[in-house]
C-alpha cells in the first residue's frame, strides 16, 4: 500500500478531521501471518503471545511477512510550568541535562538500544522556556498544541517499521495525572504518583495542583483535545502527533509508560480508533498506570516494576518484539523440517 501523504493540522477541528480518517489494519495480512503460525514447527499456539505479536505487525505493517529492519526509539522532551507548584523532587534544569545525557550515550535507554540494535532519536521542544502553570491558566493555547503535535507529526521516518515512544520532562507525571483525572473522572489522589521519587509532602502538593487545575479548567474538560492543551504538556502533544504519523505510515507503536499513555488517552478519548496500531511495552510502577492500560485495551507486555520514562520499557519491549518476529520468519515450517505435524486421533 502506498504510504499517505501527512497532513499538518492548522486547528483542532483539522485534527478531528485527521483522527477520523486514519487508515485500517490490513486483516488479508493478519490472517497469512496467523496461517504461517499454524503451520511452523511447534505446537499450535505454543508461543503464546508472540504469535500475537507478529500477526499484529503484519496486519499492521500491511506485510504478510512483517520486517523489522528500522526500528526506531523516539524521545520527546518538554519542561512543565505546573514545576512552579512544588511536584516535583527535581527542578526543570534536569530536563535539559538528561537530554545531553542522552547524547552523551550515559543514559539507560542509550544501553538498551545498543542491546537490541534500536535506533535513538530525541526531540527536545524548547525547553529553556516552560509551558504555562496549568494551575492557574490553559498550559498552551490551541495554536501552540496543533504546534507541537505538528512537530510529533513530522518526527517519524517514513521508512521505520516500529516506533517506541517515550518521553522526559520535569513535571510531566503531574500533567499525565491531571489528564486522566479529566478523561477518566475519580480524585486526584488516585491518579497522582510518587514520579521522580516525592516525598509525602511533595505527593500532597501534587495533589493539590491537580484538584486546583481540575477546578480551573472544569467547564472546558468535556473535549479531549481541550484536555490535552489545558493540561498537558508540549512532549505529550508531539507523541500524540507521533503516534498519528505512524498509523498514517503503517508503522506499528510501542508505548512507554504512566506519561505516553497519557498522549495515547487523548487520542482514544478523541476517536476510539485511533490507537489500534499501538502495544503497550509495559506496566509502570507510577500511579494507577495499571487502570489506564485497562481503559486503553492494552495488556502490557512487560511488567517489570520500572518508572524510569525515556522509552526505557517501551525500548525493552521492543526486544521482545524482535524475537517474536525472528520466530515467525526464521523457524521453519512443518513441510520445511520434514516433520510431521499433528493428526487427528
Amino acid at each position: 500500500m502506498t504510504k499517505l501523504p501527512l497532513e499538518s493540522p492548522k486547528s483542532f477541528d483539522d485534527l478531528r478531521n485527521l483522527l477520523a480518517n486514519l487508515p485500517p489494519p490490513a486483516e488479508a495480512c493478519g490472517a497469512a501471518a496467523r496461517a504461517r503460525q499454524a503451520d511452523l514447527t511447534k505446537p499450535a499456539g505454543s508461543l503464546g503471545r508472540l504469535e500475537e505479536i507478529a500477526e499484529f505487525l503484519a496486519r499492521w505493517q500491511r506485510r504478510e511477512r512483517p520486517a523489522l529492519d528500522r526500528p526506531l526509539v523516539l524521545i520527546f522532551a518538554g519542561n512543565h510550568g505546573v514545576v512552579a507548584q512544588g511536584v516535583s523532587a527535581y527542578p526543570p534544569s534536569v530536563t535539559q541535562a538528561m537530554v545531553d545525557n542522552f547524547a552523551a550515550g550515559g543514559a539507560a535507554i542509550n544501553q538498551i538500544c545498543k542491546g537490541f540494535a534500536l535506533d535513538l532519536k530525541v526531540m527536545p521542544l524548547d525547553l529553556v522556556t516552560a509551558t504555562e502553570d496549568f494551575t492557574q491558566t490553559p498550559a498552551m493555547d490551541e495554536a501552540t498544541a496543533v504546534a507541537y503535535f505538528n512537530r510529533g507529526l513530522a518526527s517519524v521516518p517514513a521508512d521505520a517499521d516500529l516506533v517506541a515512544i517515550g518521553e522526559m520532562g520535569i513535571g510531566n507525571t503531574t500533567s499525565a495525572a491531571a489528564i486522566y483525572a479529566a478523561l477518566y473522572g475519580g480524585v486526584a489522589a488516585y491518579w497522582a504518583g510518587r514520579g521522580t521519587g516525592l516525598d509525602d509532602a511533595g505527593l500532597a502538593r501534587k495533589i493539590v495542583a491537580i484538584e486546583a487545575a481540575l477546578a480551573v479548567h472544569a467547564a472546558h474538560l468535556s473535549e479531549p483535545l481541550e484536555v490535552l492543551r489545558r493540561l498537558g504538556g508540549r512532549e505529550i502533544a508531539a507523541m500524540a502527533g507521533a503516534i498519528i504519523a505512524a498509523r498514517r505510515a503503517n508503522i506499528p507503536v510501542l508505548l512507554d509508560g504512566y506519561v505516553a499513555c497519557a498522549a495515547a488517552a487523548v487520542l482514544q478519548a478523541q476517536f476510539p480508533d485511533a490507537i489500534a496500531h499501538c502495544l503497550a511495552g509495559h506496566k509502570s510502577a507510577e500511579g494507577a498506570h495499571a487502570d489506564v492500560l485497562a481503559r486503553l485495551g492494552k495488556k502490557p507486555l512487560l511488567d517489570l516494576g520500572m518508572r524510569l520514562g525515556e522509552a526505557s520499557g517501551a525500548a525493552l519491549a521492543a526486544g521482545l518484539v524482535k524475537a517474536a518476529l525472528a520466530c515467525h520468519n526464521g523457524m521453519a515450517t512443518f513441510a520445511e523440517a520434514q516433520v510431521a505435524g499433528k493428526t487427528g486421533d
